[in-house]
Order: C-alpha cells, then structure tokens, then sequence
C-alpha cells in the first residue's frame, strides 16, 4: 500500500470511528492489530498541536508523531523494530471495514 493509500484510508477511517476526548478540542480514532508476533495500535488524534500518530506495541506506548509526513516517514522504520506491525496487514485490515 502506498503512503498515499495509507493516508486516505487512514483519513477515512477516522472520518467514520472518531470520539472526542471530551472538551471536543481533539478527537481520536485507533485501529489495532494482532498476529503472532504480538499486539500493534496507532492512535490517530486530530487536535490543536495537528495531527498526531501514536503507535502501541503490546499495550507499550511507543513515540509520538505530528504531522503526516513525519509519520510515514518513520513508518518503515517502525515496522523493521516492530515484528508485531505489517504494515501491509495492518492498513488493508483498516481499509477492509470501510
């Protein structure tokens, strides 16, 4: 999947399964994945600092990014540290119940 497909469904995921997180100044969507390698989740928030991705390996908050481009950016990397995140897997799962 390309980052641009990544980014649009992504987008489109959020669209659809977005929740405040109260005050209604940031709403979130996650989407999670499991294998036998173990457990991955990206937290998409959309809120005054921008857009921000944070990545969970087993429960375990990885790092934050702000901004798409330093998300996808860092996305290959991620999956080489992460066995539990297959890029592949995990988006098409997320485009898959669009």
């Amino acid at each position: 999947m390309t980052d641009q497909e990544i980014q649009e469904t992504f987008e489109r995921f959020f669209e659809k399964y977005k929740k405040t997180e109260g005050d209604r100044s940031a709403w979130s969507a996650y989407w999670t994945d499991q294998n036998s390698h173990g457990v991955f989740e990206i937290v998409m928030t959309k809120c005054p600092r921008g857009t921000v991705f944070k990545p969970y390996a087993d429960k375990r908050k990885l790092t934050e990014y702000v901004g798409w481009e330093t998300f996808l950016e860092a996305l290959p990397e991620l999956e080489r540290e992460q066995p539990a995140l297959d890029r592949e897997a995990f988006f098409n799962g997320m485009r898959d119940i669009l």
